[in-house]
């Protein structure tokens, strides 16, 4: 109905209160209206006065509340630590106990609170460069972390990345303020301290698995001390190389290096391929003039005892043995030459015997397929005569010699 219409009242118009005034709500007419519902909730009378009914109802809501409060506060005190993690309890602030994981309880905040530790997380820290991130960014080098000073007084430009995780969860909270930082310095200050008692070269080539090792025992050491509850797991050396500005000249004598290695290899392979040869030509050598010696000795020795022989037989017929001497001694002379010259005894002509020419014809007459059986018997008992007339004047003329 609106409000200009018949029947309708004046306390309907719009206007009808623009004369009054308004004050503030009264506060106990807010407070009443609360206990009455309150009390409509646990079961009091509305609009309840204050009577003894009314308050003990009252107070009956309020520990109801109270009850369900603490029930909700406690059961806030359950937690559950997750595999792979550790759980740090905490009473105002001070160290209670670690839990492992599963389901536990503590007394909720603000007596006591839990901190989560994840102990199996493998972390890492780089030393000398900063990792490009996302986008295929090449690394930074960190100039100031890199540059170290060797024993031989050479700087070197040298990364490393260390792996690291947590081993005690108390002592990674409590004891040092920041456990990575320290870490970071510590790792530093250690290879600083394994590259200054290295030389260069040793630091570039060979020696860099056993620094590496060296800089892993030496920080954990460190870190132990510190009580900073972290467990080294591996250090690497990224690289190992000359500063940028000398480079070239660095690469000039890796070069050298190789050319000068080259160079021994090939002298090796040349010793090694003459060397044989040589000791196998000194023994060939070596052999012959013991096989020499062998035979000189043998042949002395033979001429000894040959000639020891012919002195016993001398002794005995000096002139059988003479004669044998000479005759054996002009066998071996005359089988060597193709020309005999026979002097005769109380003559003045010289025989020529031509053997050179029987020598031909008993060659030529050997070698025909057909020869008359009378020639050749007439040549070989001519051949027969004469040597035999030969030696028998050989004989004759001995004697003689002997004789005079």
């Amino acid at each position: 109905m609106a409000w200009n219409e018949p029947g309708g009242g004046k306390d309907k118009d719009p206007w009808g209160d623009q004369g009054r005034e308004k004050g503030p709500p009264d506060l106990d007419e807010v407070v009443r209206k609360l206990q009455d519902k309150l009390s409509r909730i646990f079961g009091g009378k509305r609009g309840g006065g204050t009577g003894g009914g009314g308050r003990a109802a009252a107070s009956a809501g309020a520990g109801v509340i109270v009850a369900i409060v603490l029930a909700l506060w406690g059961l806030s005190g359950f937690y559950k630590v997750q595999q792979g993690y550790r759980g740090v309890e905490t009473q105002f602030g001070r160290y209670t106990t670690t839990t492992q994981a599963g389901l536990h309880w503590h007394l909720p905040f603000p007596i006591e609170s839990v901190t989560k530790v994840n102990v199996e997380d493998i972390r890492d820290i780089p030393i000398g460069y900063r990792s490009g991130g996302e986008g295929g960014k090449a690394a930074r080098r960190i100039p100031q972390e890199a540059l170290m000073l060797t024993q031989d007084e050479n700087i070197i430009d040298i990364q490393f990345a260390v792996q690291y995780k947590i081993k005690d969860a108390k002592d990674y909270l409590f004891n040092v303020r920041d456990p990575d930082a320290t870490l970071q310095q510590s790792t530093e200050s250690a290879i600083r301290e394994v590259v200054g008692k290295s030389k260069m070269d040793f630091a570039l080539k060979e020696g860099r698995a056993e620094i590496a090792a060296s800089v892993k025992d030496l920080v954990q050491k460190i870190l132990d001390s510190y009580g900073t509850g972290l467990l080294v797991s591996s250090v690497n050396m990224q690289d190992a190389q000359p500063p940028e500005q000398v480079q070239g000249a660095f690469n000039d004598a890796i070069k050298a290096e190789q050319d000068q290695d080259r160079v021994k290899k090939e002298a090796e392979a040349y010793s090694n391929d003459i060397l044989p040869r040589a000791r196998g030509e000194a023994a060939r050598r070596l052999e012959a003039a013991a096989a020499y010696k062998q035979k000189v000795i043998a042949m002395a020795e033979g001429e000894t005892s040959r000639f020891l022989q012919l002195q016993k037989e001398y002794r005995l017929a000096p002139a059988v043995t003479r004669e044998r001497l000479y005759i054996d001694a002009m066998e071996d002379v005359l089988s060597r030459t193709s020309k005999v010259m026979v002097d005769v005894k109380g003559g003045n002509n010289l025989v020529y015997l031509p053997l050179d020419r029987l020598l031909d014809r008993r060659s030529t007459s050997a070698d025909s397929s057909v020869v008359p059986s009378g020639g050749a018997s007439s040549i070989q008992s001519g051949s027969q005569r004469d040597s035999q007339s030969t030696s028998q004047r050989g004989r004759t003329n001995l004697r003689e010699r002997e004789t005079r």
